[in-house]
């Protein structure tokens, strides 16, 4: 699969296994704004031949219509396996406003390491070559033209190609694909054109054009685009089963059963007296042991490296957790699979097989005696729960070839609660304690684990600041040495001018500081009207407010209790105010229950009215007023 993109559009494009397209033809624009660059001309011819090999010719044109847009396209990258591919500059130059080419020069091109594979010597096939174009500005355009020759396939006997939607509008874009007549051709084509396909000389083209002009823009919370929007994947494997077994057999590994493995699985299980504790002790050495290289699956080779080499070398990426924690599990008498699945912001996987930003690019674990995934790659996600970026997606289960789905929801649950006490100055000390239970626990002690003194104090003070409160903030926290259960923070300080010593003062009701419901209120609220589909992670919060006020100022006005419940909320808040003790206890409970991680705009819209008013006793403030 290839790359080609742009300097800023770097991160997002190594995620990708294909070259990038533009919207859906029948979404409307975002507004009149031009955009930044614009793709002119882009085409891409693939010779394929049935062992897999193949040689691409790119040749695209971009134009940078703004400032921005000459960030997008002055520097571009052609991503290659050094040892598989080959590529060749057939053409680099920067074309003027006034028409005249300037060629880039070989001093403006060099290849670089693959970033994400720094300090992984397996790793480092994966090269960069880095195309710098002179003299940009806002009009000129880049032309680059380059053939890839791959002489190895990723998969022996296969080719597979993903194109995905981007942001930027497209004047002209072909793709071609040329393969032997009697090799099968397998499309799922959403918004791209399908030209009928020409059969001669034992071999068959199959095109499809594409164009478009500006579109909206993601909302904020949006799921992937292609989740609805266009794109296009080929494979020359029929189906799913088929995909699986072929990444089945290569993936057997004689050294699974090594003696150093099989030692050191049962050395670290020891002491566990049941499977899941097995399995649990096995997973955490591994995520805390096993360092992650963040390659997706398919821009490799997609066979795992031996067990034992993993082992020796301390780190790997997916497919190789998944291996080397297999052949632990194997040794303790547990039997496990590889699941193959996506790694972003995409609920669905293409009608037809094959690796890509959208499609499949990740591997996990499925254990069917304790019928759970696990995911050592995911260091912050304790034994039992999955990182949200694998919840509620197809799962292609290796060894039975089938399809199936991780699970939509997993329990997540955060108590708050916050003492302020007021004193005569007008100064506020507080002290807030946080008890997170179930998947968030271990994201919130691992980011602690692996935080310095500063860094966490640091992470205090800005809690602090986003809630809208300006004072100091000390943070302590419980057992960070800890692998699962509920984990604790608590801070305390000081806010000055809390309430005013004159007038009159709207304190802040709060129950919680910033992360609590308030903030994953706002998060659902960020958009006024949606109109994609947007990701909805339940939880159940509970939380109160102690609030001591000063005997000089007077309560004029306590916000009501309010109840909100629909299919989805149930949210409850109580104020009860003391005068002889000058307390005010506020108690908020809050259920949100979706059932699943991506909901439609209809869905926002049937509870976007409860949610206002949810937000609205979030919100609200305790008046009071100085005595005279």
């Amino acid at each position: 699969m290839t790359r080609c993109f742009a300097f800023t559009r770097l991160a997002a494009a190594l995620m990708l296994g294909g070259c990038v397209a533009i919207a859906h033809a029948g979404e409307p624009a975002a507004s009149d704004d031009l955009a930044p660059s614009t793709m002119e001309r882009d085409v891409h011819l693939f010779v394929i031949q049935k062992d897999g090999s193949v040689e691409e010719h790119d040749d695209t044109i971009l134009r940078a219509n703004t400032t921005s847009g000459v960030d997008d396209i002055a520097q571009r990258y052609v991503w290659f396996n050094k040892d598989i591919e080959q590529v060749q500059l057939l053409v680099a130059e920067t074309i003027d406003p006034n028409g005249v080419a300037h060629q880039v020069g070989p001093e403006a091109i060099r290849d670089v390491q693959e970033p994400r594979s720094a300090g992984a010597p397996n790793f480092q096939d994966g090269v960069l070559r880095t195309v710098i174009f002179p003299g940009v500005e806002p009009g000129s355009r880049v032309h680059l033209a380059f053939r890839k020759t791959r002489t190895k396939p990723l998969q022996a006997g296969t080719f597979a190609y993903l194109v995905e939607p981007t942001r930027e509008p497209v004047e002209m874009q072909r793709l071609i694909f040329d393969l032997p007549a009697d090799v099968p051709f397998y499309t799922d084509a959403r918004g791209y054109l399908a030209l009928p396909p020409v059969t001669e000389n034992g071999r068959t083209r199959y095109e499809f054009d594409y164009r478009h002009g500006p579109y909206a823009p993601l909302e904020a919370g949006a799921v992937g685009y292609a989740n609805w929007g266009d794109r296009l994947m080929i494979s020359t494997v029929p189906d799913f089963a088929s995909f699986a077994a072929r990444y089945r057999g290569p993936a057997v590994d004689a050294t699974m059963n090594d003696p150093a493995i099989v030692r050191l699985a049962q050395s670290l299980t020891a002491q566990a007296t049941d499977p899941r504790a097995k399995a649990q002790v096995l997973y955490d050495w591994m995520r805390l042991n096993i360092r992650y290289v963040a390659l997706f699956l398919g821009e490799t080779a997609a066979i795992p490296h031996k067990a034992i080499d993993i082992l020796r070398n301390r780190y790997g990426d997916c497919k190789d957790h998944v291996a080397l924690y297999g052949a632990l599990l194997a040794a303790v008498g547990i039997r496990s699979e590889a699941v193959l699945l996506n790694l972003g912001p995409y609920y669905s996987l293409p009608d037809v097989p094959g690796y890509g930003g959208s499609a499949i690019n990740h591997a996990i674990v499925w254990i069917p005696e304790l019928f759970l995934y696990a995911d050592t790659t995911a260091g912050g996600v304790s034994f039992g729960y999955l990182p949200a970026s694998v919840m509620d997606r197809p799962a292609l289960l290796v060894d039975e070839g089938m399809l199936s789905r991780t699970p939509a929801t997993q329990l997540r649950e955060r108590t708050a609660r916050l003492q302020i006490d007021v004193d005569e100055s007008g100064a506020a000390n507080y002290a807030y304690r946080v008890e997170d239970v179930g998947s968030t626990a271990e994201l919130e002690r691992n980011m602690f684990r692996r935080a310095t003194r500063q860094r966490t104090q640091l992470i205090a003070a800005s809690r602090l600041l986003q809630t809208g409160l300006h004072g100091t903030a000390q943070l302590r926290t419980g057992d960070v040495a800890a692998m699962d259960g509920p984990f604790s923070t608590s801070m305390q300080g000081r806010v000055e001018h809390f309430v005013w010593e004159d007038g009159t003062t709207a304190v802040p009701a709060l129950t919680s500081l910033s992360g609590g419901m308030g903030s994953q209120v706002q998060a659902w609220l960020a958009e006024p009207l949606r109109t994609q589909p947007w990701t909805c992670i339940g939880g159940e919060f509970d939380e109160t407010l102690e609030l001591a006020l000063p005997r000089f100022v007077q309560v004029i006005d306590v916000p009501p209790d309010a109840v909100v419940k629909d299919r989805v909320f149930d949210f409850s808040s109580h104020y009860v105010f003391d005068p002889a003790e000058r307390v005010l206890q506020v108690r908020r409970h809050l259920r949100a229950g979706f059932g699943h991680q991506m909901c439609s705009p209809t869905e926002f819209l049937d509870v976007k009215s409860d949610l206002v008013r949810v937000q609205r006793d979030l919100d609200s403030e305790v008046v009071v007023k100085v005595l005279k």
